[in-house]
């Protein structure tokens, strides 16, 4: 029987993907400002782009989305949302075409998780200017590096934004709302800071006095203050008694362990502010609550409740010897097993750990290769700088040598040397401020590496510190646990810990047999991909440079 079609019945569907067949397309633009929207011609230069991709690929526009500005720090976006529930809905689109994918999202592993669920669907996500072949897991692994380089791009304007306000701080202004007491007649865009002592402020005065001369209580003074017109609960005053503001100075979490002379005029001296804080701290911290370290709760504080952002605590039941996590939030009833969470954050861990030490060259060099072509420009700039620092050595060296062989005299000895000395500094000053640093890159790559290769262990088996340590580094902004699915929800996993998955997946999809690094991950493939440097992303990964995330381990 040579005709074998009546045995298509019996033929295994595929586990793959089933792409959608038509050629339908919606088109998706954005811009992040509504300046940017009212005052350039960004939008129709994206759907200009975005028509002519489709013209060329044989694809029907059926729809547009966006044309205003939404932030892309976020996936909760009304445009992006309605976009979203167009195409599932629609079963005769196929596509989502974009002028790039941080027009898509810019908020890294989240949005390849959109695209991935997406495509699943049948959907794929195409943009106009970054050409990759999304079926291949080498052209996924290419759309997710856009997806976390524009994460990267967000990461370092975060990092300009919070470079801008330290200064700022560090010269003594105050950035942000002032405190209550006072108002700032300068707020608003490109006016001059001048902060004021308002009404309020001068009744804030009475309570700090009545604190230091007659200690009454919280409650009694917010009494006082009330009937002179100024309603604070008992809480609120505890807080305002303990901010140094009031008496001049300026702290800061942007700087720890910093205290500032501010600019603004002090509501009451610093002799006063500190009598009435050594009789608040007499009577107890009003206000304070805190929280000892326990070997048995290592993920006490570092755990946040989906449900409403507040920390998770811990405590033990005595009678039966075992430890509980819980919601802090009054009235919440979320209680876990200490040993249950720890079993799912170890699941967690696992998920960027490297399966195999083979992988850590190649995955060290397609990183270190993505971040060289990146940063070519700023690379070569560095060199040139160092460069020069090397010419303004040499020159010292020749005035040193022309001055002990009596060439010039020690008053033009000192004046040359220090012109080039100056010149010297100045130019380690740049290179301290440039977002490249490969020699701090290999190093923080190196340590992540060898440590995803045991991290879920060695969190396990480590003492209280170093259990601490991993979960800031993988995790910088701690993790959420839903407690209705019960299950964690990453907030921010670190960049370089976040591209691990991909390679696991790429690496566990080859064929039997073959070798377990892939081709699909070569340089040549990244090489291909990638554009030339146009965001300048941060590199110095031993801070806390890490890519958004909304990943769950429901």
């Amino acid at each position: 029987m040579n005709d074998l079609s009546i045995f298509k019945q019996f033929a295994k569907t595929s586990t793959h993907d089933q792409m959608r067949s038509n050629t339908n397309a919606v088109i998706y633009t954005r811009v992040s400002t509504k300046e940017q929207a009212d005052n350039n011609a960004s939008l129709d230069t994206q759907r200009k782009y975005c028509e002519l991709f489709a013209k060329r690929k044989g694809y029907t526009i059926v729809e547009y989305f966006g044309g205003t500005y939404e932030s892309a720090r976020s996936d909760e976006r009304v445009e992006f949302q309605r976009m979203l529930s167009y195409v599932k809905r629609h079963k005769n689109v196929a596509y989502i075409i974009v002028y790039s994918y941080d027009r898509f999202s810019r908020t890294g592993a989240n949005g390849a998780s959109i695209s991935e669920q997406l495509k699943k669907q049948g959907i794929k996500t195409l943009s106009a200017t970054q050409e990759v072949d999304t079926s291949t897991s080498a052209g996924a692994f290419q759309q997710n590096l856009y997806y976390i380089f524009s994460q990267f791009d967000n990461e370092l304007r975060r990092d300009k934004i919070v470079t801008g306000i330290k200064e700022k701080l560090r010269r003594g202004y105050w950035m942000g709302n002032v405190p209550i007491g006072y108002t700032n007649l300068g707020a608003g865009k490109h006016k001059e800071q001048n902060i004021v002592i308002n009404e309020d402020g001068e009744l804030l005065k009475i309570a700090f006095e009545l604190k230091a001369n007659l200690d009454l209580s919280m409650a009694e003074i917010s009494r006082q203050l009330k009937e002179k017109g100024l309603e604070l609960t008992p809480k609120r005053i505890g807080v305002i008694l303990r901010n140094p503001f009031y008496c001049g100075l300026i702290v800061s979490s942007h700087l720890p362990n910093e205290v500032i002379e501010g600019k603004h005029p002090p509501l009451v001296s610093k002799s006063l502010f500190l009598r009435v804080n050594k009789i608040v701290n007499r009577n107890g911290n009003y206000g304070v609550s805190h929280h000892g370290d326990d070997e048995n709760l290592p993920l006490k504080q570092f755990i946040k409740a989906a449900s409403c952002g507040t920390n998770y605590t811990g405590y033990l039941v005595k009678k039966k010897g075992l430890y509980y996590y819980k919601n802090n939030r009054r009235g919440s009833k979320e209680n876990r097993s200490a040993k249950i969470m720890h079993q799912k954050f170890i699941a967690e861990l696992q998920k960027y750990q490297l399966a195999d030490k083979r992988l850590i060259v190649p995955y060290r060099e397609i990183i270190k290769n993505a971040f060289v072509q990146e940063f070519q420009y700023e690379i070569e700039q560095a060199e040139k700088g160092q460069n020069k620092i090397l010419e303004l050595q040499q020159k010292i060296d020749r005035l040193e040598e022309r001055y002990v062989f009596e060439e010039i005299s020690r008053e033009q000895f000192d004046k040359f040397k220090s012109r080039l000395d100056s010149q010297i500094e100045e130019l380690h000053i740049a290179a301290a401020k440039k977002p490249v640093n490969l020699s701090n890159l290999n190093k923080s790559i190196n340590i992540a590496l060898h440590m995803s290769l045991n991290l879920s262990k060695t969190w396990e088996l480590g003492n209280l510190p170093l259990k601490k340590t991993i979960q800031h580094i993988v995790f910088p902004e701690g993790i959420l646990f839903d407690y209705e699915n019960d299950c964690y929800r990453t907030l921010r996993v670190n960049s370089l810990f976040m591209l691990i998955p991909s390679i696991s997946k790429n690496t566990s999809e080859n064929k039997k047999g073959k070798d377990p690094i892939s081709n699909d991950l070569s340089l040549s493939v990244l090489k291909a991909g990638l554009e030339p440097a146009r965001p300048k992303w941060s590199l110095d990964f031993k801070s806390n440079v890490s890519t958004n995330s909304t990943t769950s381990a429901c």
